[in-house]
């Protein structure tokens, strides 16, 4: 692989995107495929965990008044659906990311723009628009880190998931996709990430390099 692309697992973080319970199968705002994907995510969870990696929670909030609800979804919420509302459960991390229910999202720190911190190496980042580096700590906190490469899984990929794998691209990250962790994944969006030079791969085989890096 090109030099410029190869992953740098030992530099790297691993981030899921609105991977939240009102996104899972048979709730307010189900996401195909997010609840089948979650196994998958657990597994990359478990390696980053592992060898003491850093993760990233990539959330969406939406305020109880509607201030900072996108215009493509206040139709929606304004006619009865609220979802992703602060302090609401469906709001929450899916148990699965987490192992339990013992973590809960402290929206005032989020949409004040602070990073919560959930374990040493694991935060929860607010983002209020597409984007997981739009208007967010994300690039400064892993400038901080001094990462370099990025790995991505989570819900819904033709929207947030894609709009930041291309930010983290423009930023020069080296980029990494897990397509069975990412519900929404579809051939073009594949041939397409990889134009840009992401790699695309199962989670087996990225937790595999992950496992040869860090050994």
């Amino acid at each position: 692989m090109d030099k410029y692309l190869n992953p740098n697992f030992k530099n790297s973080a691993l981030i899921t995107v609105d991977v939240q319970k009102d996104t899972l199968d048979g709730q307010p705002f189900e996401i195909q495929g997010t609840s089948t994907a979650l196994p998958y995510m657990k597994q990359l969870l478990d390696t980053y965990r592992a060898y003491k990696l850093p993760v990233i929670h990539v959330v969406r909030i939406y305020k109880t008044d509607r201030s900072n609800v996108d215009l493509c979804r206040r139709k929606l919420i304004e006619e009865g659906n609220p979802i992703l509302e602060e302090n609401s459960p469906g709001a929450e991390l899916a148990e699965e990311l987490l192992g339990d229910d013992s973590v809960r999202i402290n929206s005032k720190l989020l949409l004040s723009g602070g990073i919560q911190k959930i374990t040493e190496n694991e935060v929860i980042i607010y983002k209020p628009r597409w984007g997981a580096f739009y208007n967010t700590p994300l690039q400064e906190y892993l400038q901080g880190l001094k990462v370099d490469t990025l790995v991505f899984a989570g819900c819904n990929y033709p929207n947030c998931p894609r709009t930041s794998i291309y930010e983290a691209s423009e930023r020069d990250y080296r980029v990494v996709v897990a397509e069975d962790a990412l519900s929404g994944c579809y051939a073009r969006g594949i041939k397409e990430m990889e134009n840009i030079g992401v790699l695309v791969d199962t989670t087996e085989n990225i937790v595999h390099m992950v496992r040869d890096q860090m050994d």
